[in-house]
């Protein structure tokens, strides 16, 4: 072979080369980001064209479906997502625009299975007979009447309420307040989007991103890592003194009541800033830290929701996590929900869900399960241990001690007065302003104490009065509604 025809050669094979690894990028290394380009529109326009599968509340109630419609841009025929329940599920099942390619919540998360796209063999064999392409339906754990007890609740107040099955992490509420109108978010487009502009963080699913100071519900975290620790039991004393210095500063009780010497029992009951700010320094960050990842805090939530709508809980300083250690953190403070943390409705109902379940903190999900449209189960959502987050006999003493923060504490509104018994704890946390009175107000619970069937974190943003004369009656309701809907069979 002269060198002229070997030359030749080299440049093809060179050539062929640049080809093959042009083509691998764009087709294989690169494939999600050409899909996710906002101009390519061959991704979007198979999208309209496919019937995407239903979203279902745990009782078959449709939350999501699609229906046949003519492009006005095109004349062919093409779906649209309708959404028969409106803005109070809105934040939790999202929206689906095929048109711009846009997705939230719910319909982001299971795309794969709503689209059709994550099928096993028979469906597959049965789509290419066919010759047509349908999504698969996703029931929820969402129970409509538990959804609605917490609507009403809010009653239009700024907030969040959250509710589990604690032995089996299922979702059975999920709300947040503000929110919006899906149906109008996909038919009027940016005119609803301009018209919502002023409506606060409308966008904003506040049960997995906002991020509050959970005030005194935090102490149920404080008393777990002490009673963990073994250097202290439900009846050991503490000074819960008024005004005591930590880090310079006096650290103030409720209301400015001075109890002296009092039980970790009787501090959770009454809850004795004081004698949190002892315990919490007498610990120290590592042991408290440590009781906080147990629950989960520092990573994002175990949800099967889109990652981008959730938003990690803990200590922050300049928005970036730090552990309870660090030189930056006062102890004192953060052992009472003060100081530097941030969390979410989710995050500190997984705490009570914990307290309720053992110590076992099991993984929240809001899918129950996909069914194809032949009606096959693609996927069955089974119950999975996330954490131990204590030993179970700390739970138990936990129990009993929310159980009297119920009975003669700060969480009586919670009492449900039928003979069931609920444990929960009130949490009223300041924003700045102590002169004015306004302050987010929480309440965490669970019920029956004895066997408990649910867990449920409610916050109220922005709002006069206590935790407990605000979030609690709130939480009573959601609770009596997972009560009489069978929470736990």
């Amino acid at each position: 072979m002269n060198s002229s025809i070997r030359n030749l050669f080299v440049l093809f094979v060179l050539l062929f080369g640049v080809l093959v690894l042009f083509t691998s990028r764009w087709t294989v290394f690169e494939d999600g980001d050409l899909r996710a380009d906002s101009l390519n529109r061959r991704d979007v326009i198979r999208a309209s064209r496919i019937p995407r599968g239903r979203i279902t509340a745990a009782d078959g109630t449709t939350l999501a479906r699609s229906r046949k419609i003519t492009s006005r841009d095109t004349g062919d025929s093409v779906y649209q997502r309708v959404y028969p329940q409106g803005t109070p599920y809105a934040a939790t099942v999202g929206y689906s625009d095929t048109s711009l390619g846009q997705q939230a919540g719910l319909e982001r998360s299971q795309n794969e299975y709503l689209s059709g796209k994550a099928t096993k063999a028979a469906t597959a064999v049965d789509r290419f007979i066919s010759g047509e392409t349908r999504g698969d339906d996703v029931r929820t754990t969402l129970q409509p009447s538990v959804m609605r007890a917490a609507i009403q609740g809010l009653n239009g107040k700024a907030g969040s309420v959250v509710a589990l099955e604690p032995k089996t992490g299922k979702v059975l509420a999920m709300v947040t307040v503000p929110s919006y109108d899906p149906d109008r978010l996909i038919a009027d487009g940016e005119s609803y989007r301009k018209e919502l502009k002023d409506r606060d963080a409308w966008e904003l699913n506040r049960a997995t991103q906002a991020d509050y100071v959970p005030g005194s519900t935090f102490k149920v975290v404080t008393t777990a890592a002490a009673l963990d620790s073994g250097r202290y039991t439900p009846d050991t004393i503490v000074d819960g003194s008024n005004n005591q210095v930590f880090s310079s500063v006096p650290l103030g009780n409720f209301g400015g009541e001075d109890p002296g010497p009092v039980t970790v029992r009787q501090a959770l009951v009454q809850s004795v800033n004081g004698a949190f700010g002892n315990i919490a320094v007498d610990l120290g960050g590592r042991r408290l830290q440590t009781a906080m990842e147990k629950f989960g805090f520092g990573e994002e939530p175990p949800l099967d929701y889109p990652t981008s709508q959730m938003r990690p809980s803990g200590i922050f300083r300049n928005n970036r996590l730090i552990p309870a250690s660090s030189r930056f953190v006062d102890l004192a403070r953060t052992g009472i929900g003060q100081d530097k943390l941030g969390a979410t409705p989710l995050q500190m109902a997984m705490v009570v869900s914990a307290v309720a379940n053992g110590g076992r903190l099991m993984k929240p999900h809001l899918v129950d399960r996909v069914v194809d449209p032949d009606g096959r189960v693609q996927e069955q959502v089974e119950p999975e241990l996330y954490k131990q987050s204590m030993k179970a006999s700390t739970a138990a003493s936990l129990r009993s001690m929310m159980a009297n923060v119920v009975d003669e504490g700060t969480g009586a509104a919670a009492n449900l007065g039928t003979g069931v018994s609920v444990g929960g704890k009130t949490g009223t946390a300041e924003l700045g302003n102590v002169t004015a009175g306004i302050n987010n107000l929480w309440f965490i619970g669970f019920a029956p104490v004895q066997d408990p069937k649910v867990a449920v974190a409610v916050i109220v943003e922005k709002t006069p009065g206590q935790g407990g004369q605000v979030a609690a009656p709130i939480a009573k309701g959601v609770i009596q509604a997972a009560l009489d809907a069978g929470a736990g069979r």
